[in-house]
């Protein structure tokens, strides 16, 4: 069914009308990621992904509050923030909302980080032009850039979202691979989440 929604939602995006990869209907494994610029973050500043130009990596979710599952990984990615991020590290980390349902807006994302401490940026794009560069479906949607920023995984963050029943991590393994130089050991898997609520545009 996932895979049949995202099919479906390719017509959501101008242009789009073949894979680009095995799921995404945009972006390539390898692909030059797309940029954003002046993104409001809930620290009350301006973010672009050239903020992170000195990270040999980054870890980028599309993301929300609307959506259980999102919230439910939230932990798992302030986790892996923690680990592999902070103002020292060699990794940057980002989660983008683009919803623009009341309960996703910028001041409850603003709210939620600052109620649960959350030490990555969370930024919010009202255009929704972002996360359809990059192809984004579900929320969450993870997406690991290498120092070039090239896409080197984007999917899912692991194979299961009872996080008990983990296996697999393909975003820190994806993680992992970039900073070593190598080939992530999985580069693409189906998202699984609610789907983004991308507001159609009415000819």
């Amino acid at each position: 069914m996932r895979l049949t929604a995202r099919i479906f939602a390719v017509a959501l995006f101008a242009g789009s009308s073949l894979y680009a990869g095995q799921y995404n209907e945009v972006l390539n494994i390898g692909d030059a990621a797309p940029t954003w610029q002046e993104l409001p973050g809930t620290d009350g500043k301006m973010h672009a992904l050239s903020d992170f130009q000195d990270k040999d990596a980054v870890v980028v979710v599309f993301t929300c509050l609307s959506c259980p599952t999102a919230v439910d990984y939230e932990a798992r990615f302030e986790e892996l923030a923690k680990k592999y991020g902070g103002p020292t590290s060699n990794v940057g980390f980002a989660a983008i909302c683009v919803n623009r349902v009341a309960a996703d807006r910028l001041d409850k994302l603003t709210d939620r980080a600052n109620e649960k401490k959350l030490s990555f940026p969370y930024l919010y794009d009202e255009s929704q032009k972002i996360a359809k560069d990059y192809g984004a479906i579900f929320t969450p949607e993870f997406y690991v850039l290498n120092k070039q920023r090239k896409v080197v995984y984007m999917g899912a963050m692991d194979d299961a979202t009872d996080a008990d029943k983990v296996t697999k991590r393909y975003v820190e393994d994806a993680l992992a691979a970039a900073l070593k130089g190598s080939e992530a050991p999985v580069t693409e898997t189906i998202a699984r989440g609610c789907r983004v609520r991308y507001v159609r545009d009415r000819k």
